[in-house]
Formats: structure tokens, sequence, C-alpha cells
């Protein structure tokens, strides 16, 4: 329900819980989007591989999730389910905005009806289609946005600003990476470092389906030793 001066609490206090989650950052680059998300393992028992934030959601499509795990994962099963229906019905992959806004819409219901919660995510949602490279951040609100890069989670404020003071739209996927790398770096209390070991890197290309990116792989273009080709 409304309170008396408009608000909807249970809406303001799933938002909370994003804010409380790890960051996650992503930006697009000339032939597509990278995205980055910072785990943050808090257990040397911890298989850092169990932690879900990154997921790919078809082919030319890829999330970061900030907030419940469990939510996020009810939500990217939907996600991969509409994308695949996409196929089905019109024998073609699904455009970034359209599965957007089905994610959002999915959000946004849940929050009208007193028997039911609202989710307590943030996703950034990106991908290549036909109009080229997309990204969107959806909020517990079911609220929709299109950013050429963005931040979810703790350190978004920190990760933001890092983002307007460097982006620019002809960086290739190697500066890309750095650059998120920077933002998920500016996202951290000042007291830690952002180490490889605590962070899940993927990217999608125009010529390439989603991947993720292994340790030695992220090694080399963080610290500026990547190879040539790797720079597109």
């Amino acid at each position: 329900m409304f309170s008396p001066d408009g608000r909807l609490y249970q809406v303001e206090y799933a938002s909370k819980i994003v804010q409380q989650g790890t960051t996650g950052a992503a930006c697009i680059y000339r032939n597509g989007v990278v995205f980055g998300a910072d785990k943050n393992i808090t257990s040397k028992l911890m298989l850092p591989d169990s932690v879900e934030k990154l997921f790919k959601v078809d082919d030319h499509i890829g999330a970061v999730s900030a907030g419940l795990v469990g939510d996020a994962r009810r939500l990217i099963q939907g996600a991969r389910a509409k994308a695949q229906e996409n196929i089905m019905y019109y024998d073609e992959p699904i455009h970034v905005e359209t599965l957007a806004k089905d994610i959002s819409g999915n959000m946004q219901v849940v929050t009208q009806y007193g028997g039911m919660r609202p989710f307590g995510v943030s996703f950034i949602l990106g991908g290549v289609d036909e109009t080229g490279p997309r990204l969107f951040e959806t909020e517990p609100s079911g609220a929709l946005a299109e950013y050429v890069a963005v931040a979810v989670g703790q350190g978004r404020k920190e990760a933001m600003e890092h983002f307007e003071k460097n982006f620019q739209s002809n960086f290739s996927r190697e500066q890309a990476v750095k650059l998120v790398f920077g933002a998920l770096e500016q996202g951290l209390p000042k007291n830690q470092r952002l180490s490889l070991d605590r962070v899940d890197f993927g990217y999608v290309d125009k010529d390439k389906p989603f991947a993720r990116m292994d340790k030695n792989e992220l090694k080399a273009v963080v610290s500026g030793k990547a190879s040539a080709s790797d720079s597109k």
C-alpha cells in the first residue's frame, strides 16, 4: 500500500538490499558489451565459482546482478525461457530491449499485491542485437533505464563517477575491461583491494557469443600485456 506521503516502503526496503550487495558494472565498447562483478568471497572454504553474479541469458545477452542471489536466479530463469520462446515463435534472437522490458515488467507486477514482496535485486542487462550494443539497468520498482556504462550495488556511486570521468564510446574491448575493473575498484571500501580471485568478467561481441574471461586472460588485460588480437 502507498503511505500517506505516496511512498511504497516495501519497494524502498528492496532497494536497500540492492545497495548492500557487492558491486556489478558494465559498459559498451565499439563492438559489444563488457560485464564485471565483484563476488567478495568471505571464506577461504568457499568455492568462488559457486557464487553467481554474472549470468549468460542467451548467446547474445548477459547480465550482472546485485542483491538477493535467489531472486536473481528466479528472474534469470524466466528471462532465459523468454529468449528461447522468441526463437521458437519468431525464428530470431530476442532484442535486448525487449527482454529488459520483460524482466522489469515481472519485477514491477509483484509491487502491486499485498501478498507478495518485491524482488530484492537489480540487474544490468546487456547484449548485441541488430540495433547494436545495448545496456539496461532494472530496479526492484520495475524502473528501467538505458546506459552506455552503469553500475549496481553498494559501490554504485563511486563506480558511476569513474565511468563519467573515463568512458569513451570508441573503446576497444581491452580498454572497456580496464574501465570496468577500475569502476569495481572504485566501488570498494578504502581499506580493500580488488583481486582477480574475487571478480567475474565476461563480454558479448557482435562477432562472438557471450563468453567468460578466465583469470589469465583478465590478468593480461588488466596488466596491459594482452595481445593485439584482444583489442577489438
